[in-house]
């Protein structure tokens, strides 16, 4: 039995990597990750989980991973910024304010599916503007929900979770290991 996981993310691979599972393969889904038109944040992390699930093109024998982590500031979705001034202004819209981070995780097997998702709330210190600019100089926003990755130097900025500490990071583990075992795939090192 094969593992693939539909994701890029080095974060997602370190992650697993703490229970023991080494993806087979990595293939990234390619669809479409703009959010529809009034979708709310929880909703759209699901579909975009599953629909990434679905899009990876996968043999009888190879179980599919898939996640999706968004960032949503009431009903606001803050996706991956698309440049530095995108990154500022999500930080200053988090500054000091309560927000979620919710991490979808799709497992397929053949025609079957399951999915659970994982919601987080997290509170970002009132930003100085030192803060903002060191922040946004070292580049860790790059290719992160929100703007930020509380793993790295933003763990600086974030003083209360409450919730799945690797679900903010991009993965709940213990959420994924309960949907790999149901689809059959050994988790903790067991036998493969």
């Amino acid at each position: 039995m094969k593992l693939i996981l539909g994701s890029a993310s080095p974060r997602r691979r370190e992650l697993l990597a703490q229970i023991h599972v080494v993806p087979d393969e990595i293939r990234p889904a390619d669809i479409d990750e703009d959010p529809h038109k009034d979708e709310p944040p929880r909703p759209y992390a699901a579909r975009v989980a599953r629909e990434k699930a679905q899009a990876i093109n996968a043999a009888a024998d190879e179980i599919v991973l898939c996640a999706d982590t968004t960032v949503a500031l009431g009903r606001r979705i803050l996706g991956k910024p698309a440049d530095r001034d995108e990154a500022e202004r999500f930080l200053r819209l988090l500054s000091g304010r309560r927000h979620r981070v919710i991490t979808a995780v799709a497992v397929r097997r053949g025609d079957r599916l399951w999915e659970r998702d994982v919601v987080s709330a997290v509170r970002m210190k009132r930003l100085s503007e030192p803060d903002i600019a060191a922040y946004l100089a070292c580049g860790d926003w790059q290719g992160k929900a929100g703007g930020y990755g509380i793993q790295g130097p933003a763990g600086a900025l974030i003083p209360w979770i409450s919730g799945s500490f690797t679900g903010i990071v991009g993965l709940p583990l213990a959420e994924t290991a309960t949907l790999l075992q149901a689809a059959g795939y050994p988790v903790y090192g067991e036998d493969r």
